[in-house]
């Protein structure tokens, strides 16, 4: 996999097809990325769980100290920490029975994507799921962002609704 581009169809069929995300790095400070990523997630119908040693909730969503921790099944492992730390992260994900690592902007670790692959998952690095979705969706384009996208539908907000979208057909 070229992990310096992935396809819209490949991206489309992890936020059509995943519908809990563990967050590790989830934060309950407002001004944080994480913050906002899990606000807008929520906010379209996924499960958030929220990873975080130091706190006990976060967005009214449990929180738990690591994955491992998780006592119900996870998707996607949505990666808010450095690159270094991706690959213990990635190797919690695998033994989680997870099917997607999913690394945020700025966070790239080609050995933790490699053991990924190997274990079957499939890896998104240096991307924000908050933003697939609203450029997938066309949610995004009402800020005035180009999406690379064209259609004349307007958009029907939610996980039901991104269906719905022609997000793609399994």
């Amino acid at each position: 996999m070229n992990h310096d581009s992935y396809s819209d169809a490949y991206i489309r069929s992890i936020l059509r097809d995943c519908k809990t995300f563990a967050m590790v790095g989830a934060s309950p400070n407002q001004v944080r990325p994480s913050y906002f990523a899990m606000k807008y997630l929520l906010a379209k119908g996924f499960r958030v769980i929220p990873v975080n040693p130091g706190h006990a909730e976060i967005l009214g969503q449990k929180a738990y100290p690591t994955l491992r921790d998780i006592p119900e099944p996870v998707d996607v492992v949505d990666i808010f920490r450095n690159s270094e730390v991706a690959l213990e992260i990635t190797k919690d994900a695998i033994a989680i029975g997870a099917k997607v690592v999913w690394m945020q902007l700025g966070v790239r670790n080609d050995e933790a994507a490699r053991l990924a692959e190997e274990a079957g998952l499939k890896v998104v690095m240096n991307r924000c799921p908050k933003i697939e979705y609203g450029r997938m969706s066309g949610e995004i384009a009402w800020a005035g962002v180009n999406t690379r996208m064209l259609s004349s539908q307007r958009p029907i907000l939610g996980p039901a609704g991104f269906q719905k979208l022609s997000i793609g057909k399994k």
